[in-house]
């Protein structure tokens, strides 16, 4: 592998849902308290803000063009770059303390969006498909997972077999047998499970590995995963055994994806947000998006059917 280098400098305060679009050969991510929709061609670095009316925690390309995003309160949809997103799915959680985060589109088209907790002193996130394809106009929204904290992490294995989501402050990946047709998600294990932050742990301590945070799958079904607060990410094998772990230059990563024409590079989006003075200036690529070169392909972008 090479080394990480810095390929958006603008430093976001939480970036997240990084995504390639093999159309225009864009990256494509959100900041979430910034309430901002990014976009760049990494080639020039320069990147352009789309401003979201809410909180970003997620976004996915519609297959035909445009884009689904889930805000705090809701799925909606926007027909192209810079349009005013449309709504398509409310739901009835309490905006004051729960918005949705991480999602992704399955390999079916049906977008996923999972929920955070953000008192983070109950198990209240979900998860939930939403089908925009439903004869009757309306979407077909499914209840497909709980009693979590905050939802991450999603991602299918190669085969469609396998889906994967993570509970971050409960350092947890849980996995099930996915039924593409039927959209069944069955046989629940625990993917893996990582060691809680130590009692008076303080971030630059050792001893604390982080939590899981977003995540994508390569072609030979491995789990690329952020470790927010861990300064790593972790290749792990589809029966969860760690294969690689990967230094990265910032305390939290948040998510990574594959991209580039072949999608041998392996964007990293990462968080400034809260993070202290001393922090920043030992690590000033936190924010930014970092890259690097991989031998092993990822899976491209699922697109959302309308």
């Amino acid at each position: 592998m090479n080394s990480w280098r810095t390929v958006i400098a603008q430093p976001d305060e939480l970036g997240e849902s990084p995504f390639w679009h093999p159309e225009d050969r864009k990256l494509y991510w959100v900041d979430i308290p910034a309430r901002q929709v990014r976009r760049a061609d990494p080639r020039s670095g320069r990147a352009e803000n789309w401003a979201m009316p809410l909180e970003p925690g997620c976004i996915a390309p519609v297959r035909g063009g445009g884009f689904v995003i889930a805000l705090r309160d809701g799925v909606y949809r926007a027909p192209a770059w810079g349009t005013a997103p449309l709504l398509v799915a409310r739901f009835a959680h309490d905006t004051k303390t729960t918005r949705f985060n991480d999602g992704k589109a399955d390999p079916a088209g049906r977008f996923w969006a999972g929920t955070m907790y953000e008192p983070r002193d109950a198990r209240r996130a979900e998860l939930y498909s939403i089908d925009l394809r439903n004869a009757d106009g309306e979407p077909l929204i499914e209840l497909k997972a709980g009693n979590a904290v905050i939802a991450n992490g999603l991602a299918w294995s190669p085969d469609a077999s396998t889906v994967y989501w993570a509970d971050t402050p409960n350092h947890v990946i849980h996995a099930w047998r996915w039924d593409a047709n039927s959209n069944g998600m069955h046989d629940h294990r625990v993917f893996t499970h990582f060691p809680p932050k130590p009692a008076g742990w303080k971030p630059g301590d050792a001893g604390y590995g982080g939590r899981p945070d977003g995540a994508a799958v390569d072609v030979e079904g491995n789990y690329w995963c952020a470790m927010f607060e861990g300064g790593r990410l972790l290749k792990l094998s589809a029966s969860g055994e760690i294969l690689a772990e990967i230094p990265v230059p910032v305390r939290c990563p948040t998510m990574p994806c594959f991209g580039g024409d072949d999608l041998r590079t392996l964007f990293v989006t990462s968080a400034s947000y809260n993070r202290s003075p001393e922090e920043l200036a030992a690590l000033p690529q936190s924010g930014c998006i970092i890259a690097m070169q991989v031998d092993v392909p990822g899976l491209p972008v699922n697109f959302v059917s309308v």
